[in-house]
């Protein structure tokens, strides 16, 4: 839904572009700032993830350190029997957040590794389904939280193809304190570290306070019945079905935006898309159903940016 789209015309050039080489500029000091890099889609194993095999939790024998304060979900922090220390997070958001980052990363968005554990006991504090193991590797320093608005990629269109991933995902808590920067071998990895809260139902409005209502997380059939596009406006912007926080980020994406996340996105074989919901444990009808939502979705995306191209011929 645009909001607040005359609020950016306002925005000098001048001060989009000095906020982008200052951001660049300062980030380099200590590291290079990355959002997104090509990768060989076709090639990606979407299953495993990010962390592929190397990084696997190894749950036979799994060690409690402390529970995690912060957020509204319950977590723990444990070690597996390699002894690597893990984020457990036991909520409705561990399916889609494992879901999702398999298809960001898939396409090139840097992200978090994570894996999906069908059952867990945690000692001294029970046995649980579907949790969701976040790694916290040594060789990883997590930063600072960064801002949509305010960050080195102003303007670029890695960060509106972020943008579009969030709608794309019905990610409705796009808040920015869900963001984190993952410092590891010279490089500032931009990531979005909680996208717990998609493949559900959008809220009613994008409204303060009434963004509540309405809302769902890891609810196939309300994401396969939900919108995603409504139009692009007279003055060429898509005007996305996005009733969640911050709903005027999206105000900036044109159909050129579109067409490259869903040149991107097509290249997913159905395989690999199927493997991002078995990844997290999602069942054989469920996946059809997210599956169908998705690919819809990518042609949307392809149609919004085609259409465009065809008119300024």
């Amino acid at each position: 839904m645009r909001t607040g789209s005359g609020l950016r015309k306002l925005i000098p050039a001048a001060g989009l572009i000095f906020l982008a080489v200052f951001g660049a500029s300062s980030q380099s000091q200590k590291g290079r700032a990355v959002m997104w890099e090509p990768v060989n889609i076709k090639q990606q194993n979407v299953l495993l993830g990010p962390g592929g095999t190397a990084h696997r939790p190894n749950v036979r024998r799994i060690t409690f350190i402390e529970k995690e304060t912060g957020g509204n979900n319950l977590k723990y922090r444990i070690k597996d029997a390699s002894g690597r220390v893990w984020v457990a997070k036991i909520a409705d958001e561990s399916r889609p957040e494992t879901a999702a980052v398999r298809l960001l990363w898939a396409i090139g968005y840097k992200t978090e590794i994570n894996y999906l554990v069908p059952r867990l006991t945690i000692p001294g504090k029970g046995t649980y389904s579907n949790v969701r193991l976040e790694a916290r590797p040594a060789n990883v320093k997590r930063g600072e939280r960064w801002d949509w608005n305010n960050n080195p990629f102003a303007d670029t269109r890695e960060l509106r193809g972020l943008k579009i991933m969030m709608a794309l995902i019905n990610n409705w808590d796009l808040k920015n304190g869900n963001n984190i920067i993952l410092q590891t071998a010279g490089q500032h990895h931009y990531a979005v570290s909680d996208l717990g809260s998609a493949f559900g139902k959008m809220a009613i409005t994008s409204g303060f306070f009434f963004n509540r209502f309405g809302r769902s997380v890891d609810e196939p059939a309300g994401f396969m019945k939900s919108k995603f596009i409504n139009e692009v406006t007279d003055d060429g912007f898509i005007d996305f079905a996005y009733n969640g926080k911050a709903a005027g980020l999206l105000d900036d994406i044109t159909p050129a935006d579109a067409a490259w996340a869903g040149m991107l996105l097509s290249q997913l074989s159905n395989k690999q898309l199927d493997d991002a919901f078995r990844a997290a444990n999602y069942s054989a009808g469920e996946r059809r159903i997210l599956i169908q939502a998705v690919k819809g979705r990518i042609r949307q995306l392809q149609t919004v940016g085609y259409n465009r191209l065809e008119a300024v011929r």
